[in-house]
């Protein structure tokens, strides 16, 4: 303690011996300063005032003297006027350099409070810089994610580029690899461009495109955009960066959309969407149904020509997989949700398969919306309006669709249907009318669970309990172990209905799943002579290689039924693959024959589905 004490003392003492050469230092240094300025500057300014002083004395003798003068003493008046003049310059004289000195005074001044003023702001500035610096540094090193390298997105952007910055990139080869590329957003496309060589565009037409997360890949941050033709799997270095280019994206479809909406002046485009249907399928592009056709059509359905969600008179989008129609605002809101929810078309910019606009004309807003919102007068969330903001319209989209809180009790919604007992076959006629279908009691369904209600549901083809269904969280690959493992799809087939088979694919159906007996759909649609479903199911990707328990191949059970038809579709599908195998990964999907003979069968199969019961043995002579 005694030491502490000690060393205390000792470097005390040094402090106060520095402390007084300070203060000796400092009053030396003010005294000369103060002695220098009383001796010198003073001294200087009062000696000037005294002269101001003396000058001004004079002035006043000599005005009194000239004032004096008598008017008959010329000679009088003349001295007085000269000593006038000369008191006049010596005053005048001595007034420049006395006011001259107190300016100087005045300036010396001004200069010592304006530099004073400038060292307190600099250090003031530099206090803060250094606080910002500080606080820019803590950040940097305590959150990785920080990244001041991403741009905001702005659509009006003078060059034309929305949005710019690195991603990496996923090759499209069999290697996979990952490279790092300059990405931008311009004139509606998505380019990339590497070292001092030109641009490559990605996406040529970001409205026919999606975006969404890819949380199964192994990197981090990683998103994909996707097209009716090809993907691209993208690479952030950041989560921020990673949910502003999915905004962007996002911002930029809406952007084209909007003004493409408000240009009613310009060209229609022909463009392919994406079908939704699982396995991609064989079936290449091809002259559909038109968009004015189309959009006569599913306008003229009950409820369609409103918006379903905010009720915006002459909706010109759709969803296909809800048989809903959209307006703008709420096309880009389902297509964020992404397609597992719903399946966004254009109205007037895409093509229309004829299975797809008879598919819609089954379902309609008003039959979906009484699914949907069922329990919209139990709630206090208001429904918006087409005036209501994008964030309200958003929030109930997603509670309507994603969380379906509006959807009523299964047994609620599910009475009064008509239902098929367990164990028999749909019979092999025309759709039945809904008025006729018998009715069984209420208790019949207080047990039937969601896949259950869809398979009788699609054998009846009844579309709204259907869609009732799938809301409900029915498995769309629902199988029946009690008849054969059958599927849904497999009763749409059996019931011969195409639209009920399509809204099926576009909700996920798997074209390729077989009963207990081995046979698929496209079987069941062969034996059956079903050639319109046959030819839906191969534009879907059908296998028409699998072979059931019996080793037969759906060509081999076209050929013992004599369906010359069948036959033909299938014969064709398998050498369009051939050839397409054969071209390699350049491969056209398909030739115009092909694309003919698949083209005509579909537009029979929707609107003259007669013409299709002909069997090779009617061609016989």
């Amino acid at each position: 303690m005694g030491e502490c004490l000690e060393k205390f003392s000792q470097k005390l003492e040094v402090i106060l011996e520095a402390q007084g050469e300070v203060i000796e230092t400092t009053q030396k240094s003010v005294k000369l300063k103060l002695q220098s300025f009383v001796k010198e500057d003073v001294r200087r300014f009062k000696d000037v005032r005294k002269e101001f002083e003396r000058g001004s004395e004079s002035l006043e003798a000599a005005l009194g003297r000239n004032a004096q003068a008598p008017r008959g003493k010329q000679h009088e008046v003349e001295e007085a006027s000269h000593a006038l003049l000369n008191a006049r310059k010596t005053f005048r004289s001595g007034a420049l350099d006395y006011v001259l000195q107190v300016r100087s005074s005045k300036l010396d001044e001004s200069v010592f409070w304006g530099r004073t003023k400038l060292v307190l702001n600099s250090a003031r500035e530099k206090r803060d810089m250094e606080q910002r610096h500080a606080a820019i540094k803590k950040k940097v090193n305590t959150d990785v994610s920080y990244d001041n390298s991403l741009m905001d997105f702005c659509a009006d952007a003078p060059n034309g580029i929305a949005m710019e910055g690195y991603l990496y990139k996923r090759a499209s080869n069999a290697f996979k690899t990952w490279s790092r590329r300059w990405f931008s957003i311009q004139k509606n496309q998505l380019v990339y461009q590497k070292k001092f060589k030109q641009p490559t565009v990605v996406m040529e037409d970001l409205r026919l495109c999606t975006v969404k997360v890819c949380a199964d890949n192994e990197r981090r941050f990683c998103f994909e955009v996707v097209s009716p033709s090809k993907s691209c799997q993208l690479q952030a270095d950041s989560e921020r960066q990673q949910q502003g280019w999915i905004s962007a994206v996002q911002n930029s479809i809406a952007s084209a959309f909007q003004e493409r909406r408000e240009d009613p002046h310009s060209p229609r485009e022909r463009c392919s969407s994406v079908s939704g249907s699982p396995g991609g399928g064989v079936f290449g592009d091809q002259e559909k149904t038109g968009g004015r056709e189309a959009l006569d059509q599913v306008q003229g359905i009950p409820g369609n020509k409103q918006c379903c969600d905010c009720g915006e008179p002459g909706p010109d989008w759709a969803s296909i997989n809800l048989g809903i129609t959209l307006c703008i605002v709420c096309s880009g809101i389902h297509r964020s949700l992404g397609v597992h929810f719903s399946k966004v078309r254009s109205l007037t910019l895409d093509s229309w398969e004829p299975e797809l606009v008879r598919l819609m004309c089954e379902l309609g807003n008003t039959a979906i919306n009484r699914i949907y919102e069922a329990r919209i007068d139990e709630i206090t969330i208001k429904k918006p309006h087409p005036s209501s903001p994008r964030g309200d319209k958003e929030s109930w989209i997603r509670s309507k669709f994603v969380e379906k809180k509006f959807i009523q009790k299964l047994p609620e919604t599910g009475r009064n249907i008509p239902l098929r007992p367990v164990g028999s076959r749909p019979p092999l006629k025309p759709k039945p009318n809904r008025a006729t279908l018998p009715r069984l009691p209420e208790e019949d369904l207080s047990g039937l669970h969601p896949g259950a209600l869809l398979y009788r549901s699609a054998a009846l083809q009844h579309f709204p309990v259907m869609a009732d269904a799938l809301a409900h969280g029915a498995d769309v690959n629902w199988v029946n172990t009690v008849e054969e493992s059958s599927t849904p799809l497999i009763q749409a087939v059996t019931a011969n209905s195409l639209a009920a088979c399509e809204f099926l694919l576009q909700n996920g159906a798997n074209v390729n799943t077989a009963d207990s007996n081995g046979r698929g759909p496209l079987h069941h649609a062969t034996i059956l002579g079903h050639t319109g479903l046959v030819c839906l199911f191969l534009k879907r990707g059908a296998d028409y290689n699998a072979r059931d328990h019996t080793q037969k191949d759906p060509i081999t059970i076209a050929v013992e039924t004599a369906n010359a038809d069948i036959v033909t579709l299938l014969r064709i599908a398998k050498m369009n693959k051939e050839m397409r195998e054969m071209d390699g990964a350049f491969g056209q999907p398909g030739d115009e024959t092909y694309q003919d003979i698949f083209r005509d069968f579909s537009h029979m199969a929707s609107n003259n589905p007669e013409k299709l019961k002909r069997r090779s043995t009617d061609f016989k002579t």
